[in-house]
């Protein structure tokens, strides 16, 4: 696996890095795979490589929604870093891949002895709680067919590829929307010429009409990350 694919491992002095990496073991994540869920003990700490995560939160049995998706910028597990024990929301696989795993015992341990990674991962925390709220105004806010767009884009970023498979009754339990409105939606993204769907493929045509289709949302998340961590 590259080292260097995760971007907040990536941006450690070297010494650091290394003495995180060692703690690390490679795994495969798995397309539907639930890496922690809501309310259990988190025992790890994911850093993905090649793979992507969404972060969904539910209510009193409601079918969840996605408040954040988290690819090789980031980490799954931020409550570890903040001393917690409970995963406050499910982290579910949308994307196979690579990913760094360590345990909390480790992730701990290591923040502890390194002021540059507890400095990075603090960065990133306040990154995530940024786009979180973002993402719950924009779920109040903005009509489908501008959230699709984004969402797609998000998609596309950790996916590293103008094409991945995702069903629309996937995308609208992302977005906590009914499938009829995912259909109009990418229906109309479809007939504009910027993606084309076809029994659950779906591949990006035009990226900047698509950027254009979005909600103002995507850029204001791209602008938060890249002024804080780089």
């Amino acid at each position: 696996m590259n080292q260097a694919q995760n971007q907040l491992i990536r941006l450690l002095p070297v010494l650091a890095r290394r003495s995180l990496l060692e703690a690390c073991e490679p795994v495969q994540l798995t397309l539907g795979e639930v890496l922690q869920e809501r309310g259990e003990t988190a025992r790890h700490a994911y850093f993905p490589v090649d793979a992507f995560v969404s972060l969904i939160c539910s209510i009193d049995r409601e079918p969840g929604v996605e408040v954040g998706m988290v690819g090789r910028e980031g980490m799954v597990g931020t409550a570890l870093v903040l001393g917690g024990a409970t995963a406050p929301m499910r982290a579910l696989v949308q994307g196979s891949g690579s990913a760094w795993r360590i345990t909390a015992v480790n992730l701990r341990r290591e923040i502890g002895r390194s002021p540059a990674l507890k400095q990075r991962l603090d960065r990133y925390l306040s990154v995530l709680m940024s786009q979180q709220s973002t993402g719950a105004a924009c779920l109040r806010h903005h009509p489908i067919g501008p959230r699709l767009a984004r969402w797609l884009l998000m998609s596309q970023d950790r996916a590293h590829a103008d094409q991945f498979r995702i069903t629309q009754q996937f995308i609208a339990y992302m977005l906590g929307v009914r499938r009829v409105g995912i259909t109009g939606a990418a229906s109309g993204l479809q007939r504009g010429g910027l993606i084309e769907y076809h029994r659950g493929e779906i591949k990006v045509l035009d990226r900047k009409g698509l950027q254009a289709a979005s909600c103002s949302c995507y850029a204001s998340d791209r602008k938060t990350y890249a002024e804080a961590m780089c």
